[in-house]
């Protein structure tokens, strides 16, 4: 490449993927220069229309030039008038990470240099060990503690004779927190107190029913509470910061600086539960994380997708002076085939160590998605015992 010569953009790709029980959304962004870049976007189950999503971007994307990083977040999502939206920002979160991922390629570092340089040494980890419904979640934690994990967060569950329904699996509020205080307190008298636990409700509680669980597991002295209620509305969550000194993690379903503003100026949130696949890439995480920093929240990056986000996520943790630990699923991380991604970031212990390749240090096998084809997934759709829906 001459120096001096204005690279441009060639081509943007969607490719909708089988990885696992569900899919992933891979984007690669070529360039006339022979340099490539990989993104993912976040919204599971709706692969499709980020696909028809990426093809319009494409449309003038291609010719641009691929270092105005910047510039072409802002052509994405302002380009269309009606600004925004999770199928937007997913896609553009996509493209912004592929083209984080050229600039790296380009300069010959990896991406956290261009964020601003290492703030540690490695990035730690937090394990999911399961669901609290029985004697096997003390026992998988038992053997993460072993391993040499310091941090664990759970998800609630159901006490196992009463989990499924005629339609749908049964979730109710009130057993399933009396099965999570039980069995948290179980993991805490097996663990003692030199191992950090959380739970995930994944908002599937009301302020009332949040309030009662943060009360009745206040002993356990947990580590945070993520998303117990659902997040369109900052005031019910002041609501329950009024009822509770649990420290919340919020975020992972926001798509913007702008969804994260009344969390975090109302001080209603005490990790940020960033996705890089989903809030708009580096390009917006990095606005996040500044924001954040001024108000003393610390991001714990939100991080169950595939191995594309774990590398631009742990390339935007190492340059973070304000990270706390990198979501690490051990089910879905062990499920990615290396013909698809011939070469992803390899866990040590509990910790990544920090990339070393130009880039975001993941590649991506387009030859092999066809080994890998796309299947329709929903995401389950789960009732109470009355038959009414409640969130997954």
């Amino acid at each position: 490449m001459t120096r001096g010569a204005i690279v441009k953009i060639t081509a943007v790709t969607g490719y909708p993927v089988k990885v696992g029980h569900r899919n992933q959304f891979v984007v690669v962004v070529e360039t006339d220069a022979g340099i490539s870049g990989v993104g993912e976007g976040g919204i599971s189950g709706r692969e499709l229309a980020m696909q028809a999503m990426t093809a319009h971007f494409e449309r003038f994307l291609v010719g641009e030039d691929p270092h105005r990083i910047e510039h072409l977040w802002q052509t994405m999502y302002r380009g269309a008038y009606f600004e925004g939206g999770k199928i937007v920002a997913a896609t553009i979160s996509a493209i912004d990470i592929a083209l984080w991922d050229i600039l790296g390629k380009a300069l010959g570092v990896p991406v956290y240099q261009l964020l601003g340089g290492a703030c540690r040494h490695h990035v730690e980890c937090f394990a999911t060990p399961g669901v609290l419904n029985g004697p096997q979640c003390v026992e998988r934690a038992r053997v993460l503690a072993d391993e040499g994990w310091r941090f664990m967060r759970f998800v609630p569950g159901m006490p196992e004779s009463s989990w499924s329904g005629e339609s749908g699996e049964i979730f109710e509020p009130f057993e399933a927190i009396e099965a999570a205080v039980h069995w948290l307190g179980e993991i805490r008298r097996a663990l003692g107190p030199s191992v950090e636990l959380s739970i995930d409700f994944h908002h599937r509680l009301s302020v009332a029913e949040a309030a009662l669980f943060c009360q009745r597991v206040a002993p356990l002295h947990l580590h945070y509470v993520e998303e117990p209620i659902r997040a369109e509305s900052p005031e019910a969550y002041r609501q329950l910061r009024g009822m509770t000194g649990m420290p919340f993690a919020i975020g992972e379903e926001f798509s913007s600086k702008w969804a994260f503003a009344p969390f975090i100026e109302g001080g209603l949130l005490n990790y940020a539960r960033i996705d890089v696949s989903n809030v708009g890439g580096l390009t917006e995480s990095k606005k996040v994380a500044g924001w954040c920093e001024t108000h003393y929240i610390d991001v714990m990056p939100h991080n169950p997708l595939g191995p594309v986000t774990t590398a631009a996520t742990i390339q935007l943790a190492a340059a973070l002076p304000n990270f706390a630990q990198l979501e690490y699923q051990h089910r879905i991380a062990e499920a990615y085939p290396e013909d698809l991604f011939p070469v992803m970031p390899v866990l040590d212990g509990a910790v990544y160590p920090l990339p070393t390749a130009p880039g975001l240090g993941v590649e991506f096998n387009p030859a092999a998605v066809a080994d890998h084809a796309f299947e329709p997934w929903e995401a389950p759709h789960w009732q109470r015992r009355d038959g009414s829906y409640t969130n997954w």
